[in-house]
């Protein structure tokens, strides 16, 4: 399971009732913050997520909306050592202006007390340990260098009490040996294979996230069958050559996307202050009814669909 905690969820400035782009995404341990704009450190206060743990930062691109709050995010850690490493990932064009803005603007200090690593990224495998994996994806926006984020669960096969009990495998690290796929020997010189006491295998939660995009025909792979897909909705239909001049999507077309991918769950983020919410939701339900228009604070989780 994947949990969600959306933090910004206004287009290029913040509104009364929406902050910019930030995001936090949950699995087990792991927190991840996906862009940082403006004003995010008080978002992050404010939800009772905290600072602690909050160590690995994924960047979607360079634009300052997305950006921009890192300034103060990482003046606070360095003040308050709330963490000791801020890892912050993103294209080599966002890192730049990353790197300009930390070290030439914010923190000029030779000297300081956390390790801030700015980690450049391909398409592929960015971070994964036993249960999940996150990869990076090409995004097409104004600029160079856009990305998106996939989080997929590893599948798993369920241990199968009711048979390892019949074949009297003792509670311990025996039964652990066996999810891990490694085969054991009894006392009894019996040997039991992982085979006899696992299930089938069952698929993860598929998290698909992006921010701003300006084409949504080169992500129907990387969004086929998603459990969730969080997608800005920057513009509405009726405005479509307007959302393409300035390299964003519709609310409709963010729908459309979510309906030919297989989707089972659109998140609407990136909203314009030029249109009601209403209006947006309105025009992704007649695509795709399981659409939800995310607001600042909401919370959601992305298990796998059965």
């Amino acid at each position: 399971m994947f949990e969600v905690v959306f933090l910004g969820t206004s287009a290029s400035a913040p509104s009364i009732h929406r902050g910019l782009s930030a995001n936090v995404v949950m699995h087990k341990e792991h927190r991840f913050l996906i862009d940082c704009g403006e004003g995010t450190q008080r978002q992050i206060l404010q939800s009772g997520l905290g600072f602690k743990r909050l160590n690995k930062i994924l960047l979607t691109h360079g634009h300052l909306d997305h950006i921009l709050g890192l300034g103060g995010l990482a003046s606070t850690f360095s003040r308050w050592e709330a963490i000791n490493r801020m890892e912050i990932y993103g294209s080599k064009h966002t890192l730049d202006r990353v790197r300009d803005l930390l070290f030439k603007v914010v923190l000029r200090t030779a000297k300081l007390p956390i390790k801030i690593e700015l980690i450049p990224i391909q398409p592929g495998v960015i971070f994964e340990d036993t249960t999940f994996q996150l990869s990076a994806f090409p995004v097409t926006h104004r600029g160079a260098d856009c990305y998106g984020y996939l989080f997929q669960e590893k599948a798993r096969r369920p241990f199968l009490n009711n048979k390892a009990q019949a074949l009297n495998v003792p509670i311990g690290p025996v039964r652990r040996q066996l999810v891990a796929g490694q085969s054991i020997t009894l006392e009894d010189g019996r040997v039991i294979h992982p085979d006899d006491v696992l299930g089938p295998e069952i698929p993860g939660a598929k998290l698909v996230f992006l921010e701003d995009t300006g084409r949504t025909d080169n992500l129907l792979d990387v969004a086929h069958n998603a459990d969730a897909l969080v997608i800005e909705s920057t513009y509405l239909d009726a405005d479509a050559e307007m959302a393409r001049q300035f390299g964003h999507i519709t609310a409709g077309q963010a729908a459309r996307l979510a309906r030919e991918a297989g989707v089972k769950q659109l998140y609407l983020t990136h909203l314009s202050r030029r249109y009601r919410e209403q209006d947006v939701l309105a025009e992704a339900t007649a695509i795709f009814p399981n659409t939800v228009v995310a607001r600042d604070f909401d919370r959601v989780n992305v298990v796998k669909e059965k």
